[in-house]
């Protein structure tokens, strides 16, 4: 019986000996951040993006304001015109606004979706020009986590953060990029 038991024992330990060096090892953290706000908005394609968008807006704006003032000016003459119209011709009128005021309503909203699906699709091209690069410099740093800078809570140096860096190289692979305003959004994938 102890013969058994020592045999037991010496399995057990030499079981623990191929176990324990792949538990006891566990590879460290090494930390990178990057302030993904900050690419976009330091880098040459994310103040492209930006210009190219704000000019868009201003002009969807202008649009939109003018067709409106229009609208304002055709309630301010039918509100006026109520009171002494026929039923039928009251109602007519009253139909036809509503139908344009939808109309510029409509139109405003599908303005919307496409500034939002074209800023989308800059946005895409800049993730997929910045994921090579993020993964060049990870590499070439040994790191093995990248955290968004509003995650840090607290750091003592600042060698941590690569955004700089990764500006740099995106300045290079992509300078700039036309956005297309016609832009369709795409559903989400299943």
């Amino acid at each position: 019986m102890t013969l058994h038991f020592r045999t037991l024992a010496l399995a057990g330990f030499a079981a623990c000996a191929f176990i324990t060096p792949v538990l006891a090892d566990p590879p460290q953290p090494k930390i990178v951040v990057i302030n993904r706000s900050d690419i976009l908005r330091f880098s040459k394609v994310g103040q492209d993006i930006q210009r190219q968008m704000q000019a868009a807006a201003n002009q969807a704006k202008a649009e939109l304001s003018g067709q409106a003032k229009s609208i304002q000016a055709e309630e301010r003459t039918l509100q006026q015109q109520v009171a002494i119209l026929a039923p039928d011709v009251k109602a007519k009128k009253l139909a036809a606004f509503q139908a344009r005021a939808q109309s510029l309503q409509g139109a405003a909203q599908r303005k919307d979706e496409q500034l939002k699906a074209a800023f989308a699709q800059g946005q895409k091209a800049m993730e997929d020009a910045l994921g090579p690069i993020l993964q060049q410099v990870v590499k070439e740093r040994g790191a093995n986590i990248v955290l968004d800078k509003q995650a840090v809570v607290f750091a003592t140096q600042g060698q941590f953060d690569i955004t700089t860096d990764v500006i740099n190289r995106l300045n290079q692979k992509l300078p700039a990029f036309k956005i297309n305003l016609n832009a369709q959004a795409q559903a989400p994938k299943k």
